[in-house]
């Protein structure tokens, strides 16, 4: 995993010409079991990232690429979750015309590459924030708490074939411009 991401990472440098990116971050093998029923030691997938470069922790700083490989397969890109302050700066970049209509164009192209919004974090409030117009165009932007998009499902075969890394770079290359719009809106 950590020889992926850092391959991957070397190959997408040059498409986030406005922000670095981090080192490669692999995620532990070992489960927290104190509260849990079930004592098995280790975690049934591995998972890792390439975050942007902030001092926030890795789980509040955008991600160029999550990966988790396991029973399921999840790619994604973007932030997992805001703290407030972040939270406050994306909600009124959202509401600012300029900014919130490119993160639409940036969203909307996405879509039609076949990513899914909430790739990362579906927790959402129900109404508009307070301070915001509860009509407002992007309305359901300002609900989220965190913003990220999954990566259509890999080609059969491909997570075990020389393949996957091309596909990887191709689509995390997609994606710069929404993990940049973030990072620039959270920061």
């Amino acid at each position: 995993m950590k020889d992926l991401l850092t391959d991957l990472r070397e190959a997408i440098d040059d498409s986030y010409p406005h922000c670095d990116l981090d080192e490669p971050k692999v995620f532990r093998i070992f489960r927290d079991v104190r509260f849990s029923k079930d004592k098995s030691p280790y975690k049934t997938f591995v998972a890792g990232c390439i975050p942007t470069k902030r001092s926030a922790k890795v789980t509040e700083t955008p991600v160029a690429v999550y990966m988790h490989f396991g029973t399921e397969t999840v790619i994604a890109s973007g932030l997992y979750r805001m703290d407030s302050p972040a939270l406050a700066r994306y909600r009124s970049a959202v509401a600012e015309d300029a900014r919130g209509k490119a993160l639409v164009k940036i969203l909307d192209k996405l879509e039609k590459w076949g990513f899914l919004m909430n790739g990362m974090h579906d927790d959402m409030l129900k109404k508009v924030p307070k301070g915001f117009d509860p009509h407002h165009p992007r309305g359901e932007l300002l609900r989220r708490k965190g913003l990220g998009v999954s990566y259509p499902a890999l080609p059969k075969g491909a997570l075990a074939s020389p393949k996957l890394l091309p596909w990887l770079v191709d689509h995390s290359k997609r994606v710069a411009p929404l993990v940049e719009w973030l990072v620039f809106a959270t920061a």
